[in-house]
C-alpha cells in the first residue's frame, strides 16, 4: 500500500483568514492520525501565509507520541527553515524550489541548481532526517538528485493530473513518463514520493506507479473534507492509495 501523508496547510490558511486559533491545526492533525493517516506534511513558507513556525513545533510535539506516524516538512532551503528542521528533526524534509510570488509549487528543481544544495542534503542526513528532492519526472532530474545524495525524490505530478483530466488516454501517456523516472530512481536506490494535484480520481492510475513509497496530498483532500468531513476524507484517500487487491 502506498503511504499517505496529509498536508494540513489549508487548515492553517483558513485559520489565518480570520485570525485567532480556529480551525486548529493540531485538532486537524489529530483527526487525520486517528483516521489512520501514516504521515503529516506541512510547508512553512517564509511569509507564514498558512503554516507558521509555531505550528511546526506544535505538530512535532504532538506526533512525538504517535509512533509510526511520519512528519514531513517541505520548503525551500532558506536559513530559517533549515534551522527549524535541525531543531525539530522530522522524519523527512522535502526540499522544493520556490518562485517569487507563486501561490503553490510550480515546478521541480532545475538540474542546473548550484551544487551547494548537496551540502544541505548531507547536513540534514547527518541529523537523521530523510531528504527528498522535488523534481520533474525526468531521468536527468532523478540522476541529479542521486548525485546530491538524496534519499528520495518527490515527483511533481501536476502535469499528470492535468493530462488525466483530459481523458484516460492523455493520462496514461503522461503516466509513462513517471514510470520511466520511477524505474531509474529505483535502480539508483532512491525512494519515490509524489505530489501535487493528486485526487480520488487520478489516484486510481497513479497508485500503480512502480516502487511508489508515498503521496503527499492536501488541497484535494481538504476540499473533499468540506463535504464529507475530515475523518471520512482521510479514510477515502487511504482507500484510494491501496491497491485493488489490498
Amino acid at each position: 500500500m502506498v503511504s499517505l501523508s496529509v498536508n494540513v496547510n489549508k487548515i492553517a490558511t483558513l485559520r489565518n483568514s480570520r485570525g485567532g486559533t480556529q480551525p486548529s491545526v493540531i485538532d486537524a492533525v489529530r483527526v487525520c492520525v486517528d483516521a489512520g493517516a501514516p504521515g503529516i506534511t506541512v510547508h512553512p513558507r517564509a511569509d507564514e501565509r498558512h503554516i507558521r513556525r509555531t505550528d511546526v513545533f506544535e505538530v512535532a510535539a504532538f506526533l512525538a507520541d504517535r509512533r509510526g506516524v511520519e512528519f514531513n516538512i517541505e520548503g525551500d532551503p532558506r536559513p530559517d527553515l533549515l534551522e527549524m528542521v535541525r531543531e525539530v528533526r522530522p522524519t523527512q524534509c522535502t526540499l522544493v524550489p520556490v518562485m517569487p510570488g507563486e501561490i503553490t509549487s510550480q515546478a521541480g528543481w532545475p538540474i542546473d541548481t548550484p551544487s551547494a544544495l548537496s551540502g544541505v542534503v548531507e547536513e540534514l542526513r547527518k541529523h537523521g532526517v530523510r531528504v527528498s528532492l522535488f523534481i520533474e519526472p525526468e531521468e536527468a532530474a532523478v540522476r541529479w538528485a542521486a548525485s546530491l545524495g538524496a534519499n528520495r525524490v518527490e515527483l511533481y505530478t501536476e502535469p499528470f493530473a492535468h493530462a488525466f483530466a483530459q481523458g484516460r488516454a492523455p493520462g496514461e501517456g503522461s503516466f509513462r513518463r513517471y514510470v520511466e523516472a520511477a524505474e531509474v530512481a529505483h535502480d539508483l536506490g532512491i525512494g519515490i514520493n509524489a505530489g501535487h494535484d493528486l485526487d480520488l480520481n487520478n489516484l486510481v492510475l497513479f497508485r500503480t506507479l512502480p516502487h511508489l513509497d508515498e503521496v503527499s496530498i492536501g488541497h484535494a483532500l481538504m476540499t473533499h473534507a468540506l463535504y464529507v468531513g475530515l475523518d471520512r476524507a482521510v479514510r477515502d484517500y487511504l482507500a484510494a492509495c491501496a491497491s485493488p487487491s489490498a
